[in-house]
């Protein structure tokens, strides 16, 4: 497991580390008897680690592992009717209980699942620049925060570590993953965003956008990874929703604005590391996490 605050990978019993990615640590299960690694399951660990602009930050955020792992197996339950998802089991190791879950292992897509509702973020920049957001055309006029006629599937890629994700047209996932898969990947992509707005709306909380990881098994699409967390995903206070600037939010967003304001110092095209996050907003980030939380699920945290 990663320690409490999210620093390096340390060893769990009965279990291999496979891999860490910048929020994620991924384990697969030791057969007692054969020593073999089992091939079909893994243990996915959300360490309390947090990521923007694709560089990892110090310190991490407490309990925002369990706050994600707790959230999305809330949301699995929600979209049990529309899609299935990898969950195997939650009896996992005492070290990592709450924040880790026993998964099957699938093969994933290569293309980055997004969906948006609200127009914001990296689909502004795309929109101001030509109309159209991962090529698809939206309606003149549109500002930072408007409302979309219709949710819209705007995929893009999956950047190798280091890099940046680049926006992809229909057409070219249909080319990297075909028309079927292609299909039914928007259509859910679109339909999760939609159901979770549905339900978050009547919580006080708006979904503008989302991202959702799916795996294929037996030739159909899984839910993976997390869903509809603020990690994965924009939310933002209905009753403040004000389009033409940026909106508050209950999500790491509040993160990104500190980082690109005078008061971090930090310039986010220099390549450097960004600086260690303060006290101030290592806790206001936790309180935001903690409330999307309760105000989704209504459970107190």
């Amino acid at each position: 497991m990663s320690d409490p605050h999210g620093a390096g990978v340390v060893p769990i019993a009965g279990y291999e580390h496979v891999y860490s990615g910048k929020v994620r640590d991924v384990y697969a299960p030791i057969d007692p008897v054969t020593g073999e690694v089992h091939g079909d399951r893994l243990l996915l660990v959300a360490s309390d680690r947090i990521s923007a602009f694709d560089f990892a930050l110090s310190p991490a955020i407490p309990d925002k592992g369990a706050v994600l792992t707790q959230l999305s197996l809330w949301w699995f339950e929600q979209l049990a009717d529309l899609v299935p998802n990898h969950i195997v089991s939650t009896d996992v190791p005492d070290e990592v209980t709450g924040r880790a879950v026993l998964v099957r292992r699938l093969e994933m897509l290569p293309v980055e699942c997004v969906a948006r509702a609200y127009l914001t973020g990296g689909g502004l920049r795309e929109y101001r620049a030509d109309g159209h957001v991962s090529g698809v055309r939206l309606p003149e006029g549109l500002t930072d925060g408007s409302r979309l006629p219709v949710p819209v599937f705007t995929p893009s890629t999956k950047a190798p570590k280091g890099e940046h994700d680049q926006p992809m047209s229909y057409a070219q996932v249909e080319s990297a993953i075909g028309p079927r898969l292609a299909e039914r990947a928007r259509d859910l992509t679109v339909a999760i965003l939609a159901r979770g707005n549905e339900i978050a709306s009547e919580r006080g909380i708006l979904i503008a956008d989302t991202k959702v990881e799916f795996g294929v098994d037996e030739g159909d699409l899984v839910l993976a990874d997390e869903v509809l967390t603020p990690d994965s995903s924009r939310f933002w206070p209905a009753d403040q929703w004000e389009p033409g600037h940026p909106q508050p939010s209950f999500d790491k967003e509040f993160v990104r604005e500190w980082l690109t304001s005078p008061a971090s110092g930090w310039d986010k095209d220099s390549g450097e590391a960004p600086p260690t996050l303060p006290e101030e907003v290592v806790e206001r980030t936790r309180a935001k996490y903690v409330e999307a939380y309760e105000r989704l699920t209504g459970r107190t945290f």
